[in-house]
């Protein structure tokens, strides 16, 4: 029997014992001392494999806690998932498949962080927004709901534990009465549209969103002065910063004061913020893409099914998803009240109309046709199969104007 009195290798059987200098082939007796080119190799991929796993590890921890951080920005509505709750039995049913829709609401608040946007008491929604989402996204609907209009709000509870009697009232007052629950049973009435999910945006967050992507573009038709709104802009182009964006999709007074008009001016400037985004390479460059994130996430209050970086993508991949020139921003077919010409009433059968596509998941296009009386040579006018709808187009003209363009 042979026994091997040499270290073992690392295949557990006993290592070749070294040769002796003097029957080293490789040369001088010192030259054992020297690493061989491949114990070199070998060292070197250590370090190497020893350096990038470090790195992974790093970057994964960074990565986790950027996430974390993230996500630890959104709001987490659970009030309104209790309040809806209580009233599951006159929801509409729920959307079948992949089918979504989104209520946007933008708050008034002027509390905490919006205190220096004036002293009103409560909080209405300023925009309301409805984005409806088919299984297969072929299209996008967002249709805005004038704040004017005079609609049912149910009963509601109110934050403090009381109760709101039901009531023929302004469409921004569910939101003073009850929040957002109360705005989602009111739009589901309305509608007969069941709201999968809300996301609120008050006044900070919206001009911090503006900012994270370096400003938008707008197209002004004449020059803006404003005062409350503190506006003071030139006719033609201009790339409005955070603070101006607010004024100029809030303000009246510097343009007819119609809030019908204010409502075009939102969805052309959301369609303009939508291109800035898709244009600039926001969402593939990491020096762009986390000033956003941190803005938008910043910005939200948001019901448990969106309150995640990774659920917002998910609807951020979806709008991605849907064809260039398949996202449609409406109005609801409204009218001056008989009653009282400072408010909205809806105009049917064109409303209930536009209801039912949503419904269906079919798409509610606005289409462009030539005006009756316009010349071979006038540029044509927006009309909609819906009367009194609007759709988001630019105002500069159609030399690739972004105000709107979609």
């Amino acid at each position: 029997m042979t026994t091997h009195t040499g270290p073992i290798g690392d295949d557990g059987t006993a290592a070749t014992p070294a040769a002796s200098p003097e029957t080293t082939e490789a040369g001088p007796a010192n030259s054992a001392s020297r690493p061989r080119p491949s114990d070199r190799r070998r060292r070197a991929l250590r370090w190497v494999a020893f350096g990038t796993s470090a790195a992974l590890l790093t970057g994964a921890g960074t990565a986790w806690a950027v996430l974390r951080d993230l996500d630890g920005n959104i709001r987490t509505d659970t009030s309104t998932a209790r309040e809806l709750a209580r009233h599951a039995g006159e929801r509409p049913d729920p959307t079948a498949g992949e089918t979504r829709n989104v209520l946007l609401l933008g708050s008034d608040s002027r509390e905490g962080r919006n205190s220096g946007y004036g002293d009103a008491i409560g909080a209405r929604s300023d925009t309301t927004i409805l984005l409806h989402l088919p299984a297969d996204r072929s299209h996008a609907t967002a249709v805005s709901i004038p704040r004017d209009l005079m609609v049912d709000v149910p009963e509601c509870r109110r934050s403090d534990g009381t109760t709101t009697r039901a009531q023929f009232a302004q469409f921004n007052w569910a939101f003073q009465f009850g929040g957002a629950a109360c705005t989602i049973r009111t739009v589901e009435r309305l509608t007969g549209v069941r709201i999968d999910h809300h996301l609120i945006v008050d006044f900070k967050g919206f001009k911090n969103i503006v900012n994270a992507v370096g400003g938008v573009e707008v197209c002004l038709p004449h020059d803006v002065h404003d005062r409350d709104a503190s506006l003071d802009l030139e006719a033609g182009r201009q790339t409005l910063n955070g603070k101006q964006a607010l004024g100029y999709v809030r303000a009246r007074k510097a343009f007819d004061g119609s809030d019908t008009q204010r409502i075009g001016r939102q969805q052309d400037f959301l369609a303009s913020l939508l291109d800035e985004v898709r244009e600039e390479g926001v969402l593939t460059d990491p020096s762009k893409l986390y000033p956003l994130l941190d803005a938008a996430t910043s910005a939200l209050t948001a019901d448990e099914g969106l309150d995640s970086l990774r659920e917002l993508y998910g609807l951020v991949r979806s709008l991605r998803e849907t064809p260039e020139g398949e996202v449609h921003f409406l109005t609801v077919p409204r009218q001056p009240h008989t009653l009282d010409p400072n408010r909205d009433e809806l105009v049917q059968p064109a409303a209930n109309q536009l209801f039912e596509r949503l419904r269906d998941g079919e798409p509610a296009r606005v289409t462009h046709t030539t005006t009756p009386g316009a010349t071979p040579d006038s540029s044509p006018e927006p009309e909609s199969p819906y009367r009194e709808a609007s759709d988001a187009t630019g105002v500069c003209g159609g030399d690739g104007a972004r105000n709107g363009g979609n």
